[in-house]
């Protein structure tokens, strides 16, 4: 392919990659690698190739926690398990015209384009012009929305791509809200990051005039194992977290999350992302001595 000479019509110098593919398989680097040949002076971040394969949620999930950090640009999100049927490939324009984000309408833009302010123009990435001709239709971050994304940043109109969209007839995004049954909280697990903390979808405000202790329950209704029922503590900080026990954290991201100091709350308490978490004021109920393990001193024989 030709390579674009410089202009001063360039539009955006990054785009923010996010995807499912890992890195074990060149699938990345091809995207890039089509990127670059049509947009030499665009850099790209990788922002994560780690969601679950074909996890929607998690990829949208992951990309609304990345939205406010990015830099003006093109957002990039390939999570694709309907690749090569007619769902649509689309692109959203956002925050004034400072971002373009691309990927399939799945879902998966849709929280990160409500949290940068809503989308203002959508397009469908139809125009034959803008595309790779490839043999078959399952690889479209290379021959669909890598082009796409190239020649936005070269200063195309989002028009140039395809047809204007109602952005409202788009898929929305499913994000999990908690609900109150009497005095408890049902929360449900929404990331679990790779030290163990688990990030519930619940802010402190959710949490509003409790006690600094809370009742934790674990387990998913129908579960033969029954429930777990712990008591953690509010904490400001990992290391705050009192006696070696279990902490509600407030993480990085203004949520909630069950944590433990240097250790993995997700493998003590058997949580993964949907697990239920149902939470409730501990009131003036004792608070439990911490698990102890015990340790010898001196030679083992």
């Amino acid at each position: 392919m030709a390579e674009t000479p410089p202009s001063a019509a360039y539009r955006f110098d990054t785009v923010s990659f996010l995807t499912d593919y890992g890195t074990a398989d060149e699938f990345v680097g091809v995207v890039k690698a089509v990127i670059r040949d049509l947009a030499p002076h665009v850099g790209v971040i990788d922002l994560t190739h780690e969601v679950p394969p074909f996890d929607v949620r998690a990829g949208s999930l992951t990309l609304a926690r990345c939205i406010g950090y990015v830099p003006s640009g093109v957002v990039l999100a390939v999570v694709d398990p309907a690749v090569g049927t007619d769902r649509r490939a689309v692109a959203v324009e956002v925050a004034g015209g400072a971002g373009v984000l691309i990927g399939p309408d799945n879902g998966l833009l849709a929280p990160a384009v409500a949290m940068a302010g809503g989308a203002e123009r959508a397009v469908e990435l139809t125009n034959p012009d803008y595309r790779l001709d490839a043999a078959g239709a399952t690889f479209a971050g290379r021959d669909v929305f890598a082009p796409a994304a190239a020649h936005v940043c070269n200063g195309v109109d989002l028009g140039e791509l395809g047809p204007e969209l109602d952005p409202a007839a788009m898929i929305p995004g499913t994000v999990p809200l908690p609900r109150a049954e009497g005095d408890d909280l049902v929360t449900e697990v929404l990331w679990v990051d790779r030290f163990g903390n688990c990030q519930l979808n619940v802010g402190p405000d959710d949490l509003a005039g409790w006690d600094p202790r809370v009742r934790l329950r674990v387990g998913n209704p129908g579960d033969p194992s029954g429930p777990t029922v712990r008591t953690a503590v509010r904490a400001e900080s990992f290391a705050g977290i009192p006696g070696g026990g279990l902490g509600l954290v407030l993480d990085s991201y203004g949520m909630l999350a069950v944590c433990l100091d240097q250790r993995s709350a997700a493998e003590e308490l058997a949580l993964g992302p949907g697990d239920q978490v149902v939470l409730a004021p501990l009131g003036d109920d004792p608070l439990p001595d911490p698990p102890a393990t015990p340790v010898r001193l001196g030679p083992t024989r």
